[in-house]
């Protein structure tokens, strides 16, 4: 592996699950920002959201995202917001291929509904605030070079495959330049 496999996506997409499993199929590291931040801050995210506030944790997920993709190539799982910073996609295009995790509202509904440690999430409209974060996530996330669709039903180790074929064969694809784009 040549390049970093970075993981983007909304909370409850499956990029922790999947990229652990994409990184012991690869016999590489899997590195999970929001993890790195949590142990680099000794607190929990939602502790450091509270206590610090949204701004300083992305610039610290900004920080962490460029270290870790200063290293040796890894499979990385990026926090739901980290894809929405322009240094961040910067950061991705120069060391990795960035796949997005396209996951439906309603398998991240259910996936997330019960979960404290979401911080976001803590408001008096809890799906009403993921449907409006979807919404305006989406077209940044569209901007990943590889879209993997997730379904209901899929497992990880499934999901893991298709994100494996398809970052193959997108890197295998021969590079197009601009002059020759339609």
């Amino acid at each position: 592996m040549k390049r970093s496999i970075v993981l983007v996506g909304m909370m409850g997409a499956g990029k922790s699950a999947v990229g652990a499993e994409l990184a012991r199929r690869l016999g590489v590291p899997h590195l999970d920002t929001d993890a790195e931040i949590a142990r680099a801050a000794a607190a929990t995210i939602p502790e450091i959201f509270a206590r610090d506030g949204e701004d300083f944790f992305r610039a610290r997920e900004t920080e962490v995202l460029g270290r870790v993709l200063r290293g040796p190539p890894a499979v990385v799982s990026t926090g739901g917001g980290a894809w929405m910073r322009p240094e961040n996609r910067a950061l991705v295009a120069g060391a990795g291929v960035s796949v997005w995790l396209d996951c439906p509202l309603a398998l991240l509904w259910h996936r997330v509904r019960h979960k404290p440690t979401r911080p976001l999430l803590q408001t008096q409209d809890p799906l009403g605030t993921l449907t409006r974060l979807l919404a305006e996530r989406a077209p940044s996330y569209a901007r990943a070079e590889v879209t993997i669709p997730v379904r209901e039903g899929d497992s990880i180790e499934t999901t893991a495959s298709r994100v494996l074929e398809a970052v193959r064969a997108q890197q295998a694809a021969p590079a197009i330049s601009p002059a020759q784009e339609p």
